[in-house]
């Protein structure tokens, strides 16, 4: 990353770290311990650019759960105002973030309680984007890759991470005001895997699609359930 700090939108703060802490547990630490909502905890380094946004959720944990899909369409949006028009941004159920069609990194989420129906008291959404290949050749893992690989080099991580913070300020708030209807029709062009066989839980199953809160509609044979998207949640150290 380089040195210049970034700028944050109005709502929004900036906290760095050193490269070897972990934005995400870093932020989770600090979410737990009371700090304001809106932070992003970012570091620096030059290979992978790694930032985590803390959230004051006033809704139960299932709704509030919205906001991972919100930061990734947030992402889609930031990449695609930076990126040659070429470059196809989509996203995974569970935060994985695919450019091109190919893994590369993800978000992650955390928060202060896992009752589905209950406030979480504050909720965490990582981003960790892998930003050049380290000990790969190009073309040695055709299904995972970095953004400098699919001709990104000219996106500087710094300016990624602020349009980041603010087209993903847009969703929280279009969805604070108006629901969810518009996150989900946005979310749903760019959602990856909708309608096909995938792997979740040890088992092989159709993805059909989101209820209202974004849980996967799963079916594997004449069965279909739900798998709440709370269940994506991971626990902070």
């Amino acid at each position: 990353m380089t040195e210049r700090a970034p700028a944050f939108p109005p709502l929004m703060t900036g906290h760095a770290i050193d490269a070897g802490i972990d934005p995400f547990e870093k932020a989770c630490a600090m979410a737990a311990l009371g700090c304001d909502a809106g932070l992003i905890v970012y570091a620096p380094g030059v290979d992978r650019l790694k930032a985590a946004l803390v959230m004051a959720p006033e809704v139960p944990l299932e709704q509030a759960m919205a906001m991972l899909p919100a930061c990734g369409i947030g992402f889609q949006n930031a990449l695609g105002a930076l990126a040659p028009p070429e470059v196809a941004v989509h996203l995974e159920w569970a935060g994985g973030l695919r450019v091109n069609g190919a893994a590369c990194g993800r978000l992650r989420v955390a928060a202060g309680g896992s009752d589905p129906g209950a406030l979480p008291g504050w909720l965490v959404v990582g981003l960790d984007l892998p930003l050049m290949l380290v000990g790969l050749a190009p073309g040695e893992t055709p299904d995972r890759t970095a953004l400098y690989e699919e001709g990104c080099a000219e996106v500087d991580p710094v300016d990624l991470l602020e349009a980041w913070a603010r087209h993903t300020l847009v969703w929280i708030t279009r969805w604070d005001e108006d629901g969810a209807r518009a996150l989900h029709g946005q979310w749903r062009g760019l959602a990856h895997g909708i309608g096909e066989e995938i792997d979740i839980d040890a088992e092989t199953g159709t993805f059909l699609g989101v209820d209202e809160h974004f849980g996967m509609l799963f079916r594997r044979g004449d069965d279909t359930r739900l798998i709440p998207l709370s269940t994506v949640l991971e626990t902070s150290a």
